[in-house]
């Protein structure tokens, strides 16, 4: 793959290439080597994703590995708190792209959970995944222009709390200014750590997003993807 001529953070590696399905053929392979090798040494493997446009390629490239995927259990980042079959849900884009194929045999655990609100659902959500285990095994993130990742974004009343690593929930109920659903969320310590994390991106104005991110390291809050770009994440990119 290419290598778009831009300076990294040390340990983090950068892969492009020519267009989304390449790079979304790539992160699947990649994806697959390590949920195979967790595989080899635990009963389970967690597999965390984020919903979006960018990575269906990638899902549906993943769908067709083969291993064994009922020892995977697959969830969101974060989740819009709409019902399922709602143009704006993660979660039924999830089922339709990546939980088909040989990947059929995944556990999925919903965020999106019965209530009128994501405070009013997040016992639900809580209990669903409380069989989780941690540290999650493989976490690939998207990001947005603002400098959100997952539903951590800038402004969001919630936001010192889900950021704040010494919580110990799992999940929290997010309302950001800036968007029309409420929101629900996996934190910052939970996220952060995952044994390999992906940053899944399309299109020149993410490389602009994250060379400003790179450029402000004290900027966590404004723009929460900064607390990924550590050693040992992988950025996928494509025009």
């Amino acid at each position: 793959m290419k290598m778009p001529d831009m300076p990294l953070p040390d340990g983090v590696t950068l892969e492009s290439g020519k267009d989304p399905q390449e790079v979304a053929e790539a992160l699947a392979a990649d994806v697959a080597r390590f949920l195979v090798q967790r595989l080899e040494r635990a009963d389970r493997a967690s597999l965390v994703v984020s919903g979006g446009s960018t990575p269906l390629p990638f899902f549906r490239a993943l769908s067709q590995v083969d291993l064994d995927w009922s020892r995977v259990d697959v969830l969101l980042a974060d989740e819009r708190w709409v019902p399922e079959g709602d143009p704006a849900s993660n979660t039924t884009l999830v089922r339709e792209n990546l939980l088909q194929n040989k990947a059929a045999d995944a556990n999925f655990l919903s965020l999106k959970q019965v209530g009128a609100t994501p405070e009013e659902g997040l016992p639900r959500v809580r209990s669903a995944l409380a069989g989780l285990k941690l540290p999650l095994d493989v976490l690939i993130l998207g990001m947005g222009n603002d400098g959100h990742t997952a539903s951590l974004f800038p402004g969001a009343p919630e936001l010192p709390e889900a950021m704040d690593l010494e919580s110990r929930d799992l999940v929290l109920a997010m309302n950001p200014p800036s968007q029309a659903q409420q929101r629900i969320t996996l934190t910052r310590p939970v996220l952060a750590g995952a044994r390999y994390t992906a940053l899944h991106l399309k299109g020149n104005d993410k490389l602009d997003t994250l060379a400003a991110a790179m450029a402000r390291p004290e900027a966590i809050m404004a723009m929460p993807v900064r607390t990924f770009l550590k050693p040992g994440l992988k950025v996928f990119w494509s025009p």
